[in-house]
């Protein structure tokens, strides 16, 4: 008898460290990213994760694909999770909204990453690219690339979110410097590589004469590339893309793409985690403002072999 209660104990002690860290599992921290089909939010979302579970929570990743329906559907499932904290790439920049005050209503300090809400003060922080930054520097090269003069085109992405804009004005703002560089046509291809292909294909016969395509991610930019491919006219076009995506790089590095702005999603979506941290264990983020603004980088070929793992580029 002795013998087997001491088996019992030991059995109960080898458990109490299991029992223990679950106990004192810093809690469920809720990841809500667009559509991981896209290495951009893919990366994203992975990120966010990892960086959760080096920090001693659990966490778990789920995609709203622009529905602001689904997104607040999340929302009420995070909510009954219990969750300690969320981090969300919001579906719109308005329709978004409704979806953090239920969060904050319940308590959960909602940590926005890669696109922002029209309206301040509620999210604990909202940490993006420097989309303008990144889209003059885009534009530069771009010119640098197709010459000053020609006619050219651009693809727009979701007009939903806030980015599409920033960046199609900051594309807009370098290339009127050019008066001879005339902007012929502009499609809504909603950051999609298969609606990039059709309206390429769409722009390819309104204007036949284009020198070169301007667009507002990658994957409408690589769209465009397999419809000038198709077209055989990639050789004629100069195509510039931004998100800075593994396939984008492969398409620099095989130069059919010009360049790609690399978006420092990886940083990003790891300091957001961390400052949640930060948060739920003092009550302050540790940033001096809720809106944050992270530079982007160029990758041309000159510096491609720099390019060392999703959306990272070393130094």
């Amino acid at each position: 008898m002795i013998d087997k209660a001491r088996r019992i104990l030991l059995v109960a002690a080898a458990t109490l460290p299991l029992m223990a860290s679950h106990a004192w599992a810093a809690g469920l921290i809720s990841i809500i990213v667009t559509d991981p089909a896209n290495p951009y939010w893919l990366t994203e979302g992975q990120v966010a994760k990892a960086t959760a579970e080096s920090l001693g929570y659990t966490a778990n990743v789920s995609a709203h694909k622009g529905d602001t329906n689904t997104e607040s559907t999340m929302i009420d499932t995070a909510i009954t999770n219990k969750s300690v904290a969320i981090i969300l790439d919001p579906a719109n920049a308005d329709g978004s909204i409704g979806a953090v005050k239920k969060a904050i209503a319940a308590n959960i300090p909602v940590f926005l990453v890669n696109a922002e809400i029209n309206q301040d003060g509620l999210a604990k922080a909202q940490l993006v690219s420097n989309n303008a930054q990144g889209a003059a520097i885009g534009a530069q090269q771009w010119v640098e690339a197709i010459g000053d003069k020609g006619n050219y085109v651009e693809l727009f992405g979701n007009p939903a979110d806030n980015n599409a804009a920033t960046r199609s004005n900051g594309y807009e703002t370098v290339l009127t410097q050019y008066p001879d560089l005339k902007k012929v046509g502009k499609e809504v291809a909603n950051w999609d590589r298969t609606q990039g292909y059709q309206k390429m294909q769409s722009l390819l016969q309104a204007h036949p004469d284009i020198v070169g395509v301007i667009s507002g991610n990658d994957e409408m930019a690589l769209g465009a590339i397999a419809a000038l491919k198709e077209a055989g006219k990639l050789s004629q076009v100069k195509v510039g893309g931004f998100d800075g995506s593994p396939d984008a790089v492969a398409a620099v590095k095989a130069g059919e793409m010009q360049y790609t702005v690399l978006q420092p999603v990886a940083v990003f979506s790891a300091e957001a985690v961390k400052q949640a941290d930060k948060f739920i264990k003092t009550g302050s983020t540790g940033a001096a403002s809720e809106k944050q603004l992270f530079d982007c980088a160029l990758i041309t070929k000159d510096n491609v072999d720099k390019y060392t793992g999703p959306f990272t580029l070393s130094q």
